[in-house]
């Protein structure tokens, strides 16, 4: 026996499946024509919608902006009582109503014309007074809403935020906009982060770098080590390049395996041939490298292997690099 709940969210999905499906052969002419407007803009791409299609304009908008189209969300109900400055000549408009007779969005588009500027209406009804009006209309026709009173905006708004993706997507594509555009707009989320912070952003540098020579007793080099605080001691030849270094680990190592670990010096104790890497280089690439070869801090150095800092997995993982 089936269950009423399971097959009121399956008839759902298929409903609204059936929908977007639809809009696979409304990619047209029109769509391009939409798309090659946008483009040829100077200003921005504004997006208006009353009620239901109105929080479809603001999440077109959200995506389009994220993704090199800036744009910006207009209230009709705001736009006729003084918001109509925000937009000018050099903007377009995407109008998005299901009947295409909302009184609100007749009312504007009219004005906007005054303006004037190019309108794209995303209508589900193409002999409305909106598709009348408008300079492109993209078709959002739906047969019906999974609404079982074919009332409440549901195969209608999916359809909808659909074909903004569709026009975001192309866009995008068109603009060449890569993931390090993308990340430039998210520099505060994960994937801005991976492909914004570069390596210089997390070193340890300058009077923090912990820096020994090779002929250095390794009582010595314990001592920098622990006035550092960064678990590890660079060691440089005479010409200061780096040559070796030497962490908590190797010192452990060497306690083990010499009995007079005291009369070392830095040279017999240090790892030589460290992992290095340069300080322009991307912090998640530095990561990367740490967690491929199993440890927890690089040299940075730089062109002539001069040692300028020392990167932790620490400071990195607490950046959110590893998310």
């Amino acid at each position: 026996m089936s269950d009423p709940i399971i097959e009121s969210g399956l008839k759902t999905i298929r409903i609204e499946e059936q929908a977007i499906s639809a809009l696979k052969d409304r990619i047209d002419e029109n769509f391009k024509k939409a798309v090659e407007q946008i483009l040829a803009i100077k200003g921005r791409l504004v997006v208006t919608g009353v009620g239901k299609s109105g929080i479809i304009a603001q999440k077109m908008v959200a995506t389009l902006n994220s993704t090199g189209t800036p744009s910006m969300y207009l209230h009709p109900t705001d736009a006729i009582h003084g918001d109509m400055g925000m937009v000018r000549k050099e903007d377009a408009v995407i109008a998005i109503s299901k009947s295409g007779s909302s009184e609100e969005m007749v009312y504007l588009l009219p004005l906007l014309k005054r303006i004037p500027v190019p309108i794209i209406c995303m209508v589900g009804n193409l002999k409305s007074k909106m598709a009348e009006v408008a300079d492109i209309v993209l078709n959002i026709h739906v047969q019906e809403e999974a609404c079982p009173h074919d009332l409440a905006p549901t195969s209608s708004t999916t359809a909808t935020l659909v074909m903004g993706d569709a026009l975001a997507v192309a866009l995008l594509e068109a603009r060449k906009f890569t993931k390090e555009d993308f990340a430039f707009f998210h520099p505060g989320g994960a994937l801005g982060r991976r492909l914004l912070l570069t390596v210089k952003e997390f070193m340890a540098s300058g009077d923090e770098l912990p820096i020994g020579t090779p002929d250095m007793p390794i009582k010595e080099i314990m001592f920098i080590i622990t006035s550092k605080r960064l678990g590890s001691c660079l060691i440089v030849d005479e010409k200061g390049g780096l040559s070796g270094i030497i962490t908590d680990g190797d010192i452990r190592r060497s306690i083990e395996k010499s009995s007079d670990f005291f009369s070392l010096k830095a040279a017999e104790v240090m790892g030589k041939n460290p992992k290095t890497i340069n300080s322009e280089t991307l912090a998640s690439v530095a990561l990367g490298k740490m967690e491929a070869f199993n440890i927890t801090q690089l040299a940075v150095v730089d062109s002539e292997s001069r040692p300028v800092g020392i990167v932790h997995i620490h400071e990195l993982i607490k950046a959110g690099l590893d998310g």
